[in-house]
């Protein structure tokens, strides 16, 4: 889970007592019922996609400025008739995307749809929290307030929750929609293994609630006691970021002896070249964390399974993925492919759903994901082991959410594949890393002329193709997402290459490898 920011330069009214947002909470419930009962329900979404974490932490992303766009696929809110969308950013969004994203609308002309969708922006680059930013401008809440009392009944969305989103509910007199604040210890690196062992959900063997090197040094030297003949553990701030958080020990020839466990400390790897003992030690006192084993085995997967807990209690499976880790550790999340094996997608459903069963009786509601780990020797069964818990939206739910978007169809939750409304069954590859430094200086209209060309759009009619987003992030740092959907694994992970493989002939760069991203149109593995 992502460090709750610091709300020092934010002049806000004083916070509200908790029973004041409980009572803005309880309106979530019916405006959630209505929604679902009818498609025309008269409402106003105020998406506000902040990532309120850690700024230090989220510095070593590159481009994460442009990640507010990520929540573009809320636009298929705009599907109803009735309902409007108030979306706010930082930086201004290419009218061009705008457009994009609208004309893939199934059944609404998109200028009926622009009628009802309000894009306001701070046009504030500065590296805050959108929300933040927010609330410290007086006349964006009132005029904020004026849009939705136009409108009622609204709610919010954000990317994830602090007490900043919780502030922002009350300034706007509305229901967020995503977890209390109060609640996101459950979504700590500690905090989920302590959830894992509530839902009796096997974990790697480690040690949680640590908050100095010394614990750091006693859980290591205990680890090697319990697994013998470890080779190397992993230390997780408590609140790290997309994996950036994460260091890896490696054991020395004397596992359990406190003094070469401690030399050995001033090794720690990280993906990031920007991290260091010092600051990583530092943020880990400020923070807290674990430390837990790495497992390494002849065969290993990093799935995950997005969840939601809707306002009433239940608890929903959104779907599951094949995940795509690199950087130097192979700790960073750089892309996917859905949906998850065959072979243990029912297992790690199975126990997403206890786990979410035990956050449902803590108070949680709104989407969350949980990373698990699988691994198996040669020929056996596989072993599942649960990672960590993300309170939040994360990598993997733009890509679902363009399924959704593109498609109109649903997830069968017995099985886990995803169905358009005709019956046939969907699968895509999907990466928010792609990147070159051939790609930089492509704006928004370069990329459209690119692929409108070259024909790898989505088309409806064949409910195959291409669909970009983080498009705002090409010029600059040469980068974007995609989601690349076929009517099989094997055609989701050749569309995936023939694209990347066209942007790089497109740039000059036809010869560019993107090495890491290999996984996400290998052919050769089928997932369904």
């Amino acid at each position: 889970m992502d460090r709750p920011v610091q709300e020092k330069s934010v002049q806000a009214r004083p916070a509200a007592s908790n029973e004041e947002f409980q009572r803005l909470q309880d309106k979530l419930l019916p405006i959630w019922t209505a929604t679902h009962s009818s498609d025309s329900f008269p409402h106003t979404s105020v998406i506000v996609p902040s990532l309120s974490v850690d700024q230090e932490e989220l510095s070593k992303v590159q481009g994460a400025s442009f990640y507010e766009e990520r929540l573009l696929f809320a636009l298929i809110r705009l599907r109803n008739p009735n309902a409007r969308l108030i979306y706010v950013t930082s930086q201004p969004v290419h009218p061009d995307v705008v457009d994009y994203y609208l004309q893939l609308l199934v059944g609404v002309p998109a200028a009926h749809a622009k009628r009802r969708l309000q894009m306001l922006c701070l046009y504030d680059a500065s590296p805050r929290p959108l929300t933040e930013k927010v609330l410290e401008r007086p006349r964006v809440l009132a005029r904020l307030r004026e849009w939705i009392s136009e409108h009622q009944p609204a709610y919010l969305t954000c990317y994830n929750t602090t007490m900043l989103e919780r502030r922002l509910a009350l300034e706007l007199h509305i229901p967020l929609n995503g977890v209390d604040p109060a609640l996101l210890a459950l979504g700590t690196k500690s905090g989920s293994r302590q959830t894992f062992i509530a839902a009796d959900v096997p974990c790697p063997a480690g040690f949680e609630n640590l908050h100095s090197e010394a614990d750091i040094v006693n859980a290591l030297c205990q680890l090697a006691e319990l697994r013998p003949g470890i080779r190397r553990a992993v230390v997780k701030i408590n609140e790290g970021f997309s994996g950036e958080g994460n260091g890896v020990f490696t054991y020395p020839s004397a596992p359990a002896d406190a003094n070469p466990v401690r030399a050995s400390l001033q090794q720690l790897e990280w993906s990031s070249n920007l991290e260091n003992i010092d600051s990583f030690l530092r943020k880990y006192n400020a923070m807290g964390g674990i430390v837990e084993e790495m497992i390494e085995a002849e065969e290993v997967r990093s799935p995950s399974v997005q969840m939601r807990i809707q306002p009433d209690g239940s608890t929903v499976l959104v779907s599951s993925h094949e995940q795509v880790l690199g950087g130097k550790t192979g700790q960073v999340y750089l892309g996917c492919r859905f949906p998850a094996r065959q072979e243990y997608r029912a297992l790690i459903q199975q126990q997403a759903l206890r786990i979410g069963q035990v956050l449902s009786r803590k108070g949680v509601i709104g989407r969350f994901g949980i990373d698990f780990l699988l691994s198996r020797a040669a020929g056996g069964p596989w072993q599942s082991h649960a990672l960590e818990i993300n309170l939040r939206m994360g990598g993997t739910t733009p890509p679902f959410h363009a399924l959704e978007f593109l498609t109109s169809g649903e997830l069968n939750p017995e099985t886990g594949i995803f169905h358009a409304p005709a019956g046939q069954e969907k699968f895509y590859s999907a990466t928010d890393n792609l990147k070159s430094p051939a790609y930089r200086g492509l704006l928004p209209e370069d990329l459209f002329d690119i692929i409108i060309r070259n024909n790898i759009h989505y088309q409806p009619d064949s409910g195959t193709g291409v669909l970009f987003y983080m498009i705002g992030a090409l010029s600059q740092f040469g980068k974007l997402g995609m989601t690349c959907i076929g009517n099989s694994p094997e055609q989701a992970g050749d569309l995936f290459q023939r694209t990347v493989a066209l942007l790089d002939k497109e740039t000059g760069h036809g010869d560019a490898t993107h090495e890491e991203l290999g996984p996400l149109f290998d052919n050769t593995v089928r997932m369904e």
